[in-house]
C-alpha cells in the first residue's frame, strides 16, 4: 500500500527562470516498508520534489500548477498551513542534508527533539525527556543522557546526523524524506547512517523518500530508483532494474560516472621531490597547570614526499588530520615541529615575510568554491588578483586568466561574470584556474569534489589530472571518498587519529591494505554492487 502518491506534479519556476517548470509531470509513489531512492544531478528537480511534499516549497517562486500529492490518500496541496504543520512530524519527517544549519546552534539537541513531542503531544516534561532518550538510543548515539545536555557544535558530523534522524523519527512517521543526507559525511560515517535509516525504516515499517546523486549509495538502500533529468523523471524500477539494465541513456552516464573501486595501472613518478614533510608535529592546546590544560595531537610526526608530475592522495575520516596537514604545507598554521621542504627549502620555521616569495609555489583548492570566491568581485578579477600581486602586469595577467579559462574547460567571456552566475562545477574549475594563475610547483586539492554530482565530480577528477601532466605538478589530494582516491591518486597515505598508519602505490594498497583501518575504510566505500 503507498503512503506517498505523486501524481503528474508540475511546478513552475518564476518569470526569467532558465526553464519554465522545475518540475514537470512527475508521477512516482512511496510503500509503506520501502525505500525509493530519487536521483538525479544538482537541479534535477529531486529537493524541489520533497519540499512540495513536505509542504515547505517557496509557493511564491515555486508555484504547483497541476497534478496532485497525496499523504496516506489525504491531499496536500490543498491542506491549509495549519494542517501542514501538524502533518510534519506526526506522519511525515524530513532528514536534511547539511545538520549544522537545520539545527538551532544556541539550543541543547536534547531540547530540538522535545520541541517536536510539546507542539504535537500532550507529554509531560519527564515523558517528552524519556522519549527523547529512546529516541537517540534508537540511533545508536552514546551516552544519551550527556549528549541530550549538548549543543551542536560540540558533536561531530555523523551525530549531528543522527539527531536530525532522531528529530524526525520521534513521532514515528509514516514517511521519511531524506534530503542527501550522508553527502558530506566519511565513509564509515555514511555507511553507518545507510545501515541506520535502513534499519529503523525495517522496524518501523515507514515508508522512505532517499534523495541522492549517488548511485553507489543507491545500489547501498534502495528498493525501488526514480531518475530525474531537468524536472523530469526519465527511468522508474526496482533497484536491479535499473543498476543492472538501465534503459535511459542520462541513467547510463550517471552509473558510469561513478569512480571505480579498482586504481588504474600508473607508472611509478620519476620527477624532482618538489614537496616533503619530516616529523611533522601539530599540537593544539597546553599541559595546563599541573597537567590540567587539554592537549590534542592533530598531527603526529607526519612524513610525506610528492614528485613533480605525482598526485600523493591523503585518505582518512573527519578529525584524521588529512586537512591539518594541508594547513601547515601551506603555512595557514604554524607547524608545532617538524620540516615542510618545498624544493629542498625548510619553510616550516620561516617568518610571513620570509613565506611571500613561497607562496606562489604552492597553491590550494578549497572543499566548497563558491565560499572560496569573492561573490562582490567578478572570476577574472579574482583570477587576476594573485598574478598581479607578484608584479605581472594587469595586461599579461588578463591574458593569463584567458588561458586559462580555455584550460579549464570555460570561455573567456564569462571572465566578466560573478561567482553565483556559475554551477558549483563550473566554481569549482574557476578555482583551479586561479591556483594555476600562479604557476605553482605544488597544488593541494584539499576535498575539492567531495561536495559535486558524479557527473560534474568525474570531469573535475579529469581536469585535475591533466592539469597535473600539463604543468608538471606535484598534487597532494586529501579526500574521505576511497572512489575518487583509487581514480586520481599514484601513491596513497593513510591517516587515522593523526597518524599515519598505512602509505604505498595505491593499486597496492587497494589491492592488499596492511592495516586494520585502511580495511575498515575500504569496506565501507558504498556500491560494492556497481
Amino acid at each position: 500500500m503507498s503512503i506517498l502518491e505523486v501524481d503528474n506534479l508540475t511546478v513552475k519556476l518564476p518569470d526569467g527562470a532558465d526553464r519554465p517548470f522545475a518540475i514537470e509531470g512527475v508521477t512516482l509513489h512511496v510503500d509503506k516498508g520501502e525505500i525509493l531512492c530519487v536521483v538525479g544531478e544538482s537541479g534535477s528537480g529531486k529537493s524541489v520534489t520533497a519540499f512540495s511534499v513536505m509542504g515547505l516549497a517557496d509557493k511564491r517562486a515555486l508555484t504547483p500548477v497541476s497534478g496532485a500529492i497525496r499523504l496516506d490518500g489525504e491531499d496536500i496541496l490543498n491542506a491549509t498551513d495549519a494542517r501542514l504543520r501538524k502533518l510534519r512530524g506526526e506522519k511525515m519527517g524530513m532528514i536534511f542534508q547539511e545538520p549544522m544549519t537545520a539545527l538551532n546552534p544556541v539550543l541543547r539537541v536534547g531540547d530540538q527533539i522535545s520541541e517536536m513531542l510539546e507542539i504535537h503531544t500532550n507529554m509531560s516534561q519527564s515523558q517528552r525527556k524519556e522519549r527523547v532518550i529512546a529516541a537517540m538510543n534508537d540511533v545508536s548515539l552514546p551516552d544519551p543522557e550527556k549528549m541530550y545536555r549538548s549543543y551542536p557544535h560540540q558533536l561531530s558530523g555523523g551525530q549531528r546526523q543522527r539527531i536530525m534522524i532522531a528529530m524526525a523519527l520521534t513521532l514515528e512517521p509514516q514517511l521519511l524524506i531524506a534530503d542527501e543526507p550522508t553527502t558530506a559525511l566519511d565513509v564509515t560515517t555514511q555507511a553507518q547512517i545507510l545501515a541506520l535509516i535502513k534499519d529503523i525504516q525495517k522496524r518501523k515499517g515507514m515508508g522512505v523518500m532517499f534523495i541522492t546523486h549517488d548511485f553507489g549509495v543507491v545500489a547501498e538502500i534502495a528498493d525501488r530508483v526514480a531518475v530525474m533529468k531537468y524536472g523530469q523523471i526519465v527511468e522508474q524500477g526496482t533497484v536491479d532494474e535499473v543498476l543492472h539494465a538501465p534503459k535511459d541513456d542520462y541513467t547510463k552516464m550517471l552509473i558510469a560516472a561513478v569512480p571505480s573501486m579498482t586504481p588504474p595501472k600508473r607508472e611509478p613518478a620519476t620527477g624532482d621531490k618538489a614537496l616533503s614533510t619530516d616529523d611533522l608535529v601539530k599540537v593544539y592546546g597546553t599541559p595546563g597547570l599541573l597537567g590540567t590544560g587539554r592537549v590534542v595531537k592533530a598531527v603526529q610526526e607526519v612524513d610525506l614526499t610528492v614528485r613533480r608530475g605525482e598526485t600523493l592522495g591523503i585518505v582518512g575520516e573527519s578529525g584524521s588530520g588529512k586537512s591539518t596537514v594541508a594547513r601547515c604545507i601551506m603555512r595557514l598554521i604554524d607547524p608545532t615541529s617538524g620540516e615542510v621542504l618545498i624544493n629542498g627549502e625548510n619553510i616550516a620555521t620561516l617568518k610571513e615575510g620570509q613565506l611571500r616569495p613561497h607562496r606562489r609555489d604552492i597553491q590550494i583548492v578549497f572543499q566548497d568554491p563558491y565560499r572560496s570566491l569573492n561573490p562582490r568581485r567578478t572570476v577574472g578579477q579574482s583570477i587576476v588578483e594573485g598574478p598581479m600581486n607578484y608584479g605581472i602586469s594587469a595586461a599579461q595577467a588578463h591574458e593569463r586568466a584567458a588561458e586559462l579559462m580555455r584550460v579549464v574547460g570555460l570561455s573567456p567571456d564569462a571572465l566578466d561574470r560573478f561567482p553565483h552566475q556559475f554551477s558549483g562545477g563550473q566554481r569549482q574549475r574557476i578555482c583551479i584556474a586561479r591556483a594555476l594563475a600562479m604557476e605553482p610547483m605544488i597544488l593541494i586539492a584539499d576535498e575539492a569534489v567531495s561536495a559535486l554530482d558524479v557527473s560534474v565530480q568525474a570531469q573535475v577528477l579529469d581536469l585535475l589530472d591533466d592539469v597535473r601532466q600539463k604543468f608538471d605538478l606535484a598534487m597532494l589530494f586529501i579526500t574521505h571518498d576511497l572512489r575518487v582516491a583509487a581514480q586520481i591518486c599514484d601513491r596513497i597515505l593513510v591517516m587515522n587519529k593523526g597518524e599515519v598508519v598505512e602509505t604505498g602505490p595505491t593499486a597496492d594498497v587497494y589491492a592488499n591494505p596492511q592495516h586494520e583501518y585502511t580495511r575498515a575504510l575500504l569496506k565501507a566505500a558504498p556500491g560494492a554492487a556497481l
